[in-house]
């Protein structure tokens, strides 16, 4: 399984940014989906995350209503629009492949990472 996230970068605050996250040698669409971060000397930690079929959503009270997780299950994607970017949300964002039941905010819930890709936000 191969996950493989893009579309990160230097933006000013107030900016905007969209992350895709393509997967590959899993059936993609039985599986939800999940975004964390990490900046540097924190640990990782849960941003958002998505249902097998996109019907439920979930976000970390620090991103909700300015970021927004989307699946195109034809095309294997995941999404994660950001939008009004803090400095605070500087981080390394990581999609994730979810491998087992649970409230999906917690790493340990998801098997199939992908590499990671920077978000840098100026003040």
């Amino acid at each position: 399984v191969q996950l493989q996230a893009s579309g990160g970068g230097l933006v000013q605050a107030g900016g905007s940014l969209k992350l895709s996250c393509a997967a590959s040698g899993r059936t993609f669409s039985k599986y939800a989906m999940g975004w964390f971060r990490q900046a540097p000397g924190k640990e990782r930690e849960f941003v958002a995350a998505i249902t097998w079929n996109g019907d439920s959503t979930y976000y970390a009270d620090s991103v909700k209503g300015r970021f927004t997780v989307s699946r195109d299950n034809a095309k294997n994607t995941v999404y994660l629009q950001m939008s009004s970017l803090k400095p605070e949300d500087t981080a390394v964002y990581y999609c994730a492949s979810q491998s087992s039941v649970g409230s999906l905010r917690y790493p340990w819930e998801y098997d199939y990472w992908g590499q990671g890709t920077q978000v840098t936000v100026s003040s």
